[in-house]
């Protein structure tokens, strides 16, 4: 596709050293959650590029037992150490991201729990700061724009709309949580995190959206859903069993 791809706060992201090979190698102690905006389905897979062409991470992502369960994902998921969570027993999902954590593996979390469509960041789940806090790891905020052109919720991949079609990330600075934390308080602070990474990959995006563009916020005169639309969607698709967030 020859996407542009832009990054900044690189400086946020840990050394690459010591390496097993090419890949950084765990070592307890130093491992990280990293939370990713959740704008389109390929956001994992921008933030997963700037982890490893930046500090050779690769990061076990947690992944909902519904998508894990797939035919041709499957393989991947359990092969590759990722961990899969079910949304209606989550315990030993949680018990197994923390071990990967204090055994030093970077454990990547997309916190919104679901597609934002109003292409804002929304209220997170909690367990970011949670997991970090009882590892004792900071959080890296990712912020990942663009790349909902390319394929979201309600829009389709688009060969024309996807050739050549940048995406912007940006890294901001880890947040460390103490446990005996305020986890409300500092699940609010990562939002507001990703939130301000969101604008400032909008502020240079290198591509100028029409009038009312569907992939712009309504806050910015987009034709995206606002934030009380996308709530009341989200309500009215888990009333209807459809994308529930769990």
């Amino acid at each position: 596709m020859r996407l542009p791809v832009t990054v900044t706060g690189t400086e946020n992201l840990p050394a690459p050293d010591p390496l097993h090979g090419r890949s950084r190698r765990a070592v307890p102690g130093s491992g990280a959650v990293v939370a990713i905006t959740h704008f389109g389905y390929l956001d994992f897979a921008f933030a997963e590029l700037v982890l490893w062409d930046h500090a050779r991470v690769q990061a076990r992502y947690m992944i909902s037992k519904r998508a894990a369960d797939h035919w041709f994902v499957s393989p991947f998921v359990f092969g590759l150490g990722h961990v899969v969570t079910d949304r209606k027993a989550g315990a030993p999902a949680y018990d197994d991201a923390l071990a990967k954590l204090r055994a030093g593996e970077y454990v990547a979390i997309l916190p919104e729990a679901g597609v934002s469509r109003s292409y804002n960041v929304r209220a997170l789940k909690t367990g970011a700061v949670r997991l970090a806090a009882e590892a004792g790891v900071p959080v890296i905020p990712i912020s990942v724009w663009g790349s909902h052109r390319l394929l979201s919720r309600g829009h389709g991949f688009s060969l024309r709309r996807a050739w050549r079609a940048p995406v912007r990330v940006h890294v901001s600075p880890p947040i460390r949580h103490a446990p005996g934390l305020d986890v409300a308080e500092e699940t609010e602070q990562l939002r507001r995190e990703l939130q301000d990474g969101i604008d400032t990959c909008i502020t240079d995006f290198p591509l100028a959206p029409e009038p009312g563009a569907w992939w712009m916020p309504a806050r910015l005169g987009g034709g995206a859903m606002t934030d009380a639309e996308r709530d009341a969607a989200d309500v009215a698709d888990k009333k209807a069993g459809r994308h529930d967030r769990g």
